[in-house]
């Protein structure tokens, strides 16, 4: 099985450009739960992701609860400035899910508190607020590409 990204309710166009190229050449599956902060005809969206869309696996789900009921079991890990534990802490599998909240607000309080435990982070300066959404996944996802042996890449 491939890894997953969870976007949940991302905002910029460019973004999520970036990370579907990310997924498309790394086999990862993109899951975009919305409402999206734009259209995914936006011109800004394919730019981004150049030519590299034949090789995406994308999934759309209208809310989190319609992604949970679709997977309700899995290696889920959320990515928060307030998570207790580094990214690099934990052991990847093949079905882990890898979620990311919207740029301006991060994932929902309510998530966070119900899934504390399963929480990550990206250590960074503390007088930082965050990583750009793109280069956030792209940190994570290769970690945890790294544990797995980098599996069908070269």
């Amino acid at each position: 099985m491939p890894l997953n990204i969870v976007l949940v309710e991302p905002e910029i166009p460019q973004n999520t450009g970036n990370i579907s190229r990310t997924c498309a050449v790394t086999g990862a599956v993109l899951h975009l739960v919305k409402p999206l902060g734009f259209s995914t005809d936006d011109k800004h969206l394919k730019r981004a992701g150049l030519d590299y869309w034949h090789l995406l696996d994308i999934r759309y789900h209208e809310s989190l609860d319609d992604f949970f009921k679709a997977y309700p079991t899995g290696d889920f890990y959320f990515t928060s400035t307030k998570g207790k534990r580094n990214y690099t802490e934990v052991c990847y599998t093949e079905n882990s899910f890898l979620f990311f909240g919207k740029e301006t607000a991060g994932l929902p309080e309510k998530l966070i508190f119900e899934n504390y435990n399963r929480c990550i982070r990206i250590p960074m300066k503390s007088e930082a607020r965050s990583l750009n959404l793109s280069n956030a996944v792209a940190i994570v996802l290769f970690e945890a590409l790294r544990q797995l042996g980098f599996p069908g890449l070269y």
